[in-house]
């Protein structure tokens, strides 16, 4: 192979597979434009929405589902991120409400030395300047986030853990909480397929859980107040139920039987959408699938790990919560509004169902594939919430942190709930509408509507248990599809509302004769505020968030963007005299990161983001060189697509 120049490629992204795809109802007056993201409108249903059969919404506001947590809005971060610590980046996060940031980066985290700053060997990925452990706390404090962390099970020792632990929290009082040993341990090779780090002579689950007891012994020595995560297998997703050769039971079991007594909450990722037979994903997810997903496997998931938890844990199986510390919606849907109604649904669905983390792949990640066209819209394949600026197969993403829809999605959910607010019951009576709600802590009562239908409005007819809302039009905040932020306006009433195509609406309701209960309705702001900074919409009180594998990138400015001109946080907003205005994001754009895929077997290797011609293969790696003084983009990819051929 010949030398690279490391100003010259993108570390290898670890993380998901390397997806391959399974394949106005609204007329507005706009009154003034936030910078933020905020589009403050008054709003009338056209004839088309009005003709619209109404769908039953049935709201239980007297029951509970327990209380939304306030380390619940979580996000992946990574050492290879080029972009991790930019200014815009944290400002947009604290204004999605971003509560835990994880960190280093999905599989880095079993080759990360957090002294060193450098991964166990030079073949296992790429460390981008600035993104070593204080440099990450410094902008996980200016979001108003906690970190979850993972320690370094692969190629370290418990006793590194308890130094990390020691830096952390006695040493500079980061208040470092949760900590998670090891990534996806289970992808060690013990199974047959291998993306994760492992150099341990022993990879079966009684070892990890043997040596899961010694990490939590030794970290918790130094603080006795950290809360250790031990890694399962995703329900229904491969391992999950295989016993490899010499072993007694499967992953699950193994762990939870000998370290159920060590921890203190388990760790599940889940890829719905993933085009192979792991993580529940079946053998690719179309988006209209992917989006029925949070109702179809959730429940069943959530069930089968308490269970365990019952069995192994005993009297402590309900003090033991679940983390999801990766998800995410592609292929089906990366960048495009699919991924945006995803988002919200899989926060709040897991919410519900007991989970007190979920962090999404990924802050920034780069196109993992070929964009392609979903719904309508380009989908650039990339799993990062905020643009990485690339180009893939000659389509160039937007400017540097321009938000996608799945970043419009997670913040959203800010409009919804806010910790401490009290998740109640809401069903409809079409599998295309989607309802969660809350009561917030004031008194008034919140309902998020996602109309998951791509070509038709929907109208909602609600009703109400245990809360009467008062009378007259309600403020309403909304994700519009192909929009560049929320939209809040004054339209239709608690018992009836209509959806375009696509979007997502939360209704903020005061009970009857009550001041505003709402988690603090949007206001508009100037436009010519700076789109990054501006906290038009609350964000939650952060208090920690969990990263998932991140996208490799190149060095800042390897990779030229050539995306038209530059949409910052706030995105292109209209005046109400139709004038169009543009934010100014960061204009540096640093090479894509490809999502770390980790090769196995079957692995067809990473892509390079340009396009020539030969391709090379070296074991773990795929190199692909693109044209002449283009960039060369390396990218390690693990293969679950590969993971249904170690079933038997």
């Amino acid at each position: 192979m010949p030398p690279i120049d490391p100003t010259h490629f993108s570390p290898p992204n670890r993380r998901r597979p390397l997806y391959r795809r399974a394949t106005s109802g609204l007329l507005a007056t706009v009154v003034a434009a936030g910078a933020a993201g905020i589009v403050t409108i008054a709003a009338t249903p056209t004839a088309a929405a009005q003709a619209a059969p109404a769908v039953p919404v049935t709201v239980d506001a007297g029951s509970s589902l327990g209380t939304v947590p306030d380390t619940g809005v979580g996000m992946n971060t990574a050492v290879y991120d080029g972009n991790m610590t930019d200014p815009a980046a944290a400002s947009l996060l604290k204004a999605a409400g971003i509560q835990q940031l994880r960190y280093p980066g999905g599989s880095y985290g079993d080759s990360f030395h957090w002294k060193t700053n450098t991964l166990n060997s030079s073949g296992d990925g790429y460390v981008a300047p600035n993104t070593d452990f204080d440099h990450f706390m410094a902008m996980a404090n200016s979001v108003g986030a906690k970190p979850i962390i993972i320690a370094n099970y692969g190629s370290g020792t418990p006793q590194e853990a308890a130094d990390w632990v020691k830096y952390a929290n006695i040493d500079k009082h980061y208040g470092a909480k949760y900590w998670e040993i090891g990534n996806e341990v289970p992808g060690n090779g013990h199974y047959g397929s291998k993306w994760e780090t492992d150099i341990h002579a022993d990879t079966s689950p009684k070892a990890y859980a043997t040596n899961l007891v010694a990490f939590s012994k030794a970290m918790k020595a130094v603080d006795p107040t950290v809360k250790i995560g031990a890694v399962l297998t995703t329900p229904g997703g491969w391992p999950d139920g295989l016993t490899a050769a010499g072993d007694q039971a499967d992953w699950n079991h193994t762990v939870l039987s000998i370290a159920a007594n060590s921890i203190d909450f388990v760790i599940v990722h889940w890829y719905p959408g993933a085009g192979n037979s792991g993580n529940g994903g079946g053998s690719g997810t179309a988006t209209a699938t992917l989006l029925q997903t949070p109702q179809t496997q959730i429940p069943s998931m959530s069930a089968t790990v308490k269970s365990l938890l019952a069995t192994y844990a005993g009297s402590r199986a309900s003090s033991i919560p679940i983390a999801i510390t990766e998800t995410a919606s592609g292929p089906a849907a990366s960048t495009s509004q699919a991924a945006g109604l995803f988002a919200p649904d899989d926060y709040m669905s897991w919410f519900e169902h007991g989970a007190f983390n979920v962090d999404w792949w990924d802050l920034h990640n780069g196109p993992g594939s070929k964009p392609d066209t979903i719904d309508g819209q380009t989908d650039y394949m990339d799993g990062g919430v905020l643009s990485s600026g690339a180009c893939n197969s000659g389509i160039c993403e937007p400017a540097v942190e321009t938000p996608f829809a799945s970043y419009w999605g997670i913040r959203s959910i800010s409009t919804l709930a806010a910790p401490g607010d009290t998740m109640v019951k809401a069903s409809t009576g079409n599998s295309l509408l989607t309802a969660h709600a809350v009561r917030t802590k004031s008194g008034g009562l919140n309902v998020m509507l996602i109309n998951k239908d791509p070509a038709n409005s929907v109208t909602a007819s609600l009703s109400y248990s245990g809360f009467t809302p008062a009378p007259g039009a309600v403020t309403t905040v909304s994700y519009l599809k192909g929009g560049t932020g929320l939209v809040t306006a004054t339209a239709g009433t608690a018992a009836s509302q209509t959806l375009p195509p696509y979007s997502i609406m939360t209704l903020q309701l005061n009970p009857v004769g009550g001041k505003s209960g709402s988690t603090s309705a949007p206001t508009s702001a100037s436009s010519s505020a700076p789109a990054a900074t501006s906290t038009s919409l609350p964000a939650f009180p952060a208090h920690g968030t969990p990263s998932t594998p991140a996208s490799h990138r190149s060095p800042t400015g390897s990779h030229s963007s050539s995306a038209g001109a530059a949409q910052g946080a706030g995105g292109t907003t209209t005046t109400a005299s139709g004038a169009s205005g543009t934010e100014s994001g960061s204009t540096t754009s640093s090479a894509a990161a490809a999502h770390d895929d980790k090769a196995a077997a079957a692995s067809i290797g990473p892509l390079a983001l340009t396009g020539a011609g030969s391709v090379v293969t070296y074991g773990l790696f795929s190199l692909i060189a693109i044209g002449a003084g283009s960039v060369l983009l390396l990218r390690r990819r693990s293969v679950k697509s590969a993971h249904s051929n170690h079933r038997q």
